[in-house]
């Protein structure tokens, strides 16, 4: 599963509930995210998820874990779900709503497709 690009660095944990944080820089990183939405024509779907998940500069969202591994995207909820679990997305953006805007294509982009 690779749906981030760019520079990337990862942590491993240990605690009680083993993770992975991977974290990168700048809209790159995001890059493979935004084409699986446009691809699978979700993008109006992730943009109300994603606009639900803001907070403070922080945009959180969960996604479903054995789709992320098939390349795709599917959004769930953060526990029962999900059997494997799901994979918590936390992104950091000065604009939120413009990132959203920049990942889900906008209104008026979709409109002209």
């Amino acid at each position: 599963m690779n749906l981030f690009n760019g520079e990337q660095s990862r942590n491993q944990s240990s605690s009680p509930k083993p993770s992975i944080a991977v974290s990168g820089k700048g809209l790159p990183a995001l890059e493979t995210i935004k084409m699986i939405l446009q691809r699978d024509q979700i993008r109006s779907a992730a943009g109300a998820v994603l606009r639900r998940g803001v907070s403070n500069g922080t945009i959180t969202a969960y996604l479903n874990k054995q789709v992320a591994f098939a390349g795709h995207v599917s959004f769930c909820e953060p526990e029962g779900e999900s059997p494997l679990g799901p994979i918590r997305l936390t992104i950091e953006a000065r604009d939120p709503a413009r990132l959203i805007e920049w990942l889900t294509g906008g209104v008026r982009e979709r409109k002209t497709r």
